[in-house]
């Protein structure tokens, strides 16, 4: 079953030295599964590789093989978000609207969300979304 992505899992993904066992386990869910993220997650995780090269954590080579790796995976881009439901879910939950973007798109499509953001976790926890976790 297919399930929502955020760029903090993404980006676990991408360092070597992070170890989360929820980005382990949606890891291997992608290799058999859809992820589903909404349009925002391309520029988020594009930030988090640029920003870690200017920390000389990484460097562009491998922001590049990366990406490359990245587009090879099954991940649908999700272009209309309700924003009426965006709205209210970042107002109810105090949440960014980016944030929220996340967790309507998982509602929306009863689906469940793989996150490491403390707030986005307490949200879904609270609007009844299931999260991918190992």
């Amino acid at each position: 079953m297919a399930f929502v992505l955020d760029a903090s899992i993404t980006a676990c993904w991408a360092f070597a030295d992070e170890d989360q066992p929820d980005a382990g386990v949606a890891f291997r869910r992608i290799r058999t599964e859809e992820a589903v993220v909404p349009a925002l997650w391309w520029f988020e995780v594009r930030n988090i590789l640029v920003v870690n090269e200017r920390r000389r954590r990484i460097t562009e080579s491998h922001t590049s093989a990366f990406l490359l790796n990245l587009s090879r995976l099954r991940i649908r881009v999700d272009r209309v978000p309700e924003e009426s439901a965006v709205l209210r879910l970042a107002r109810a939950c105090l949440l960014s609207v980016y944030d929220a973007a996340y967790l309507e798109l998982a509602q929306r499509e009863n689906l469940r969300l793989a996150t490491l953001d403390t707030h986005l976790r307490k949200a879904a926890a609270s609007e009844g979304v299931a999260l991918v976790s190992g």
